[in-house]
Parts: structure tokens; sequence; C-alpha cells
């Protein structure tokens, strides 16, 4: 994403006619008791082990910048197949080329793992895997690529830690999840770019997949997107996509966080409505689908964190923390869908 992409979506979402929708066995337990407004019946959900999502954050870093194209990235896409497949998931792997803004032919690979894959009542997480290739918002070395431990490694590294629950305490009934590794959402073009602006050169994976379906004709009942997830302070506000076309969905996370005593991570507050792999999602799939996503306000930037699209965006600024109170989260809602 970049700080022109801030813009509302909303509207445009609009022309195309889509609807606004305003490991362990252990019980979790809130930090804080809810109120009676927000009582909830008790379910069993696994504990979201932070260290082990720590340490998929390291493994990815050390990969080095996953920037399309390379063999870190290529290295880094066969460890995620590998991982899901070693979690029980049923793994499907979409290759592809896309353009970049600058004519460079992309070879690309959106990764998807199904858990419970015969039921009809699926839940899409995904997160975006590749990482940004240059360095645009740095003084020091701007052409060169990021770590993306926050931007990219994070959200992946939750996900593969709900993967790795999802095969230790498998979902019950008819629900499912897919978890999707988005591949060509950092190739953006930058806001220093004295080129003609192009339209939709950032998300490059959900939007071919969601005009080329993975599995044919996949559908599910809404989805969640996590976008830099693991840097320290981290909060997530209601983002205003999301809230446009599945404020259901934002209403569900907000309220399982605040149930878990997470509130000082997912705040009750608005932010604006930005471009990101769920806005092409809802464009070409009518999937209801929100993005957790950090927003610091008070940034230069104006959205996101001091280290977006920069070179301190490094291991040093992941803390378990943040990965622990989004990981949770998310299992709650998953696990209280059967």
């Amino acid at each position: 994403m970049k700080n022109n992409m801030l813009s509302l979506v909303c509207g445009w979402l609009l022309i195309v006619g889509l609807s606004a929708c305003d490991k362990n066995g252990k019980t979790e337990t809130s930090t804080t008791a809810p109120s009676a407004a927000t009582e909830a019946p008790a379910v069993n959900v696994p504990s979201f082990n932070a260290d082990s999502a720590f340490q998929f954050v390291v493994k990815q870093v050390e990969f080095g910048p996953r920037v399309p194209n390379t063999q870190a990235h290529r290295a880094a896409g066969d460890y995620l197949i590998e991982k899901l497949k070693s979690y029980g998931g049923n793994v499907l792997v979409q290759s592809f080329k896309a353009k970049a803004y600058n004519g460079t032919m992309l070879n690309l690979r959106n990764i998807m793992g199904q858990f419970n894959p015969k039921a009809s009542k699926r839940i899409l997480l995904a997160a975006h895997w590749d990482t940004r290739h240059v360095a645009d918002k740095d003084e020091q070395n701007p052409n060169q690529p990021i770590d993306g431990a926050n931007d990219g490694a994070s959200g992946v590294a939750v996900l593969l830690e709900i993967a790795r629950q999802l095969q230790a305490d498998p979902l019950q009934g008819d629900v499912g999840v897919d978890i999707m590794f988005f591949d060509g959402e950092d190739y953006g073009q930058p806001d220093s770019s004295e080129d003609p602006y192009q339209p939709d050169s950032w998300c490059l994976g959900s939007q071919y997949w969601g005009q080329n379906l993975m599995p044919q004709g996949y559908r599910a009942n809404y989805g969640i997107l996590l976008d830099m997830v693991g840097a320290k302070n981290s909060r997530f506000f209601r983002e205003e996509t999301s809230r446009m076309y599945a404020r259901d969905v934002v209403d569900k996370v907000w309220r399982a966080a605040n149930q878990l005593g997470y509130s000082d991570y997912f705040v009750p507050q608005n932010s604006p409505g930005i471009t990101d792999d769920h806005t092409y999602v809802i464009q070409h799939t009518n999937i209801r689908m929100i993005d957790i996503i950090a927003h610091d306000p008070s940034s230069p930037d104006g959205y996101f964190g001091p280290y977006h699209h920069r070179h301190t965006d490094n291991i040093d600024i992941i803390d378990k923390n943040t990965l622990k109170a989004v990981g949770q989260t998310v299992l709650r809602v998953v696990y209280s869908e059967q």
C-alpha cells in the first residue's frame, strides 16, 4: 500500500454493484471481563503461541527480502507451501505472470491452504507474502529492498500459527478455513515516481486471483485480511472499506478482541479506507472481507507507522504481544463459528 491510496475507495467499489453490509484444546480466558452486552457462550479455542509466530517471522526474514523474481522470493514461497502441507492443509498454488508499473514482468504465486475443505461454510484468511522492492520512504538506500518483517512477514506468521493450531485442534462441523498468501502486493508505483500515475499497480496477486478464482467458483462466507500486524504498540482501527462492505465482520472481530481484553490493540475508532488486497477481493468476487491493518494517525505519513517502506521494518520492531493479540482474536472468531 502507499499513502496516495488512502482515498475513499468505497464509492468506486459501489460502482461494481456490491452490497454494503453495515494447541492444545485449551479454553481461552479474557484478561478483562466482558460486559453483559458482549457476553458470549464459552467456546473452546486453541491458545495462540506467540513464540511460534515470532519464529515464523524470523524464518521469513532470514530468506532476505522476498521480492518477486529473486531467489529469496522463490525459496520463501517453497517454504510456505511445505509448511501448509506439513500442517495438513490441502495446498493449491496459482502461478502467474504480471507486469509491474515499471514494465518488469513478475513471476508470482498465490498460495492457498485449505482446512476442512469439504465444509460448506468457509472463512478466508489472507496476508501478502512478498516484500517491497524499494525503501522509497527511507532517506538512506531508498532503492534497496526492505526486510518486510512487519509489512508481509507478520501477517503470514500469524496465519502459519493458525494453520498449526487447525491441525492440532481441527474444526468441527461444517466450518472450513482457507489460508491465502497473496503475492505481488507490494510492487506498486512509488509516490516519488515522476512517471504518470498508474492505477491498480498494487495488490497484483489479489487482482489476479479475484479474476481467476482458485479453486474455480470459490466462495466464502467472509474474509479477514492481515497486513502489518506485528509491530510494537500497533493499533488497529476499523478501516472504512471494511465497515462499508462487511460491518458485521468488523463488529465480530472487535467484539472478540474486547472479550479477550485486547481493546488497547483493537481500538473502537474508525480510520479512512485504504486500497489493499481486500479491496480487490471485494471488487472481483463479492466476498465480504475486512482488513486488520495497523493505523497510526500521528505518523508523518498520515496513516502508517514510521517503519513503513523503510529499512527500519526489520525484526527489531516485531512484538510477540501484538502477534498474540491478533492471532488469538482471529482464532476466537474462527472457532466460534462451529
